[in-house]
């Protein structure tokens, strides 16, 4: 029988869990894990080093289960091991009608079989409503095993096109890596000046990679990318020899963020996704879009899954540079939907981008939405006024501006939050 993993975000006891124990175990499940989101020690509980045999070793593995469930993140592992949805094995959630969940089954229909549900996905509804159609008190995880071994790499380019390209061309050799992150000059020259990390500033582009897997597999994947990389016009390659440089390549990833609240005033942060192989096109229309309002745009993104983090940055104390930041943001979204990407690839809609529903979806897809929400939340309780527009398929006739961020000086050993 294979062994159970289990923990719970009010420090459940063994003798709290053998009934879920017993359940799984005569399914032979042991990669499973209940925890309560935003339970403020669960993730300690998660990273403990009592867990790390169980948990798979990635970056953000800080990040909590229960802000995940709220919009679907999609996180720097996400092109190699899916996003929420596809971590979630079941939940609990509270309906604003309790009566609705009599007989509902709130439990993947794939997967794995014992929790096959035969009619609907209701799950997979949930996930990511951003808390418009339940509350979750409780879910179920699936647990990955911390990869046998792991190689961190970083490469240098003359254009931002060409890491682009190494980008679709890996992937279109069949290896999927475990992350794959772009900087751009704008950012990496920031991060630098604060952390002083030796990075190369005058590459126009820098393509962080990382494989994990069985050791025997991974010197073939790094030499195979590697290749690539060089057949791109990869300046250097710099491949980390220990968990410390791994760690210090992930920290001027990380650290982006921080470096623009440090040098501006004011900046905009966008979520949108266009297909890996527009990456090339989008970054450069996002930088002319800036360009022709006189403000500095920054790009750092999850490369393996298109999805964009573009920053516009601008002087708080201007009020035309603010607006002009905020009309580049819409540009940049609307051009996410004209390439056949969306407007979030894991923050979410909320209230900002609400309105743009109105752009991706047909009149007819947004009435379905609602329908859907009303299934489950009659008189709009739950997180009202977010994700949809107002009125059941019809747009707003106004524009909700975009909330905009005041830099900050930030600690040089504060990364600042994980986008």
């Amino acid at each position: 029988m294979n062994t159970v993993a289990l923990l719970h975000g009010l420090g459940g006891t063994a003798d709290t869990m053998a009934p879920l124990a017993e359940v799984l175990s005569r399914h032979g499940v042991r990669t499973t894990s209940l925890t309560l989101p935003g339970h403020g020690g669960t993730e300690h509980d998660l990273t403990s080093a009592t867990w790390q045999q169980w948990l798979a070793a990635v970056p953000e593995a800080d990040v909590l289960v229960g802000q995940s469930m709220g919009a679907t993140l999609a996180l720097a592992a996400a092109a190699a091991r899916g996003n929420t949805v596809r971590g979630v094995v079941a939940i609990n959630p509270a309906l604003a009608d309790p009566d609705a969940a009599e007989g509902l089954e709130w439990q993947h229909s794939r997967g794995l079989e014992w929790l096959d549900a035969p009619d609907s996905d209701l799950l997979s509804v949930v996930c990511g409503s951003e808390g418009t159609c339940a509350i979750v008190t409780e879910v179920c995880v699936r647990l990955l095993p911390v990869p046998e071994g792991v190689k961190t790499m970083l490469f240098d380019f003359a254009t931002v096109e060409d890491a682009c390209r190494t980008v679709s061309r890996v992937i279109a050799e069949g290896i999927v890596p475990a992350a794959m992150e772009i900087m751009d000059r704008h950012t990496t020259a920031l991060v630098e000046a604060w952390l002083h990390m030796g990075l190369p500033t005058e590459a126009a582009a820098l393509l962080l990679i990382e494989v994990d897997g069985p050791a025997v597999t991974l010197d073939g994947q790094a030499e195979r990318i590697a290749s690539i990389a060089r057949e791109q016009g990869a300046g250097s390659t710099r491949i980390a020899r220990d968990a410390d440089e791994r760690a210090l390549l992930w920290k001027g990833r990380k650290s982006a963020f921080g470096a623009y609240g440090r040098t501006a005033s004011g900046f905009t942060i966008m979520d949108g996704v266009v297909p890996r192989t527009r990456l090339a096109e989008a970054l450069a229309n996002i930088y002319a879009f800036a360009a022709e309002k006189g403000l500095e745009a920054g790009n750092v993104f999850h490369a393996g899954d298109g999805n964009l983090h573009p920053h516009v940055l601008f002087d708080m104390a201007n009020p035309q540079q603010e607006a002009d930041a905020i009309e580049v943001a819409h540009r940049i979204l609307r051009m996410c939907i004209a390439y056949g990407g969306t407007i979030s690839g894991e923050h979410g809609i909320g209230i900002e981008k609400r309105s743009m529903m109105s752009e991706l979806f047909s009149d007819d897809e947004r009435a379905i939405m609602e329908r859907v929400r009303a299934a489950f939340d009659p008189a709009r309780r739950l997180n009202p006024g977010k994700v949809l527009p107002g009125g059941s398929g019809c747009g707003e006739t106004h524009t909700h501006a975009f909330s905009t961020l005041r830099g900050y000086a930030a600690r040089a050993d504060a990364e600042g939050p994980w986008i």
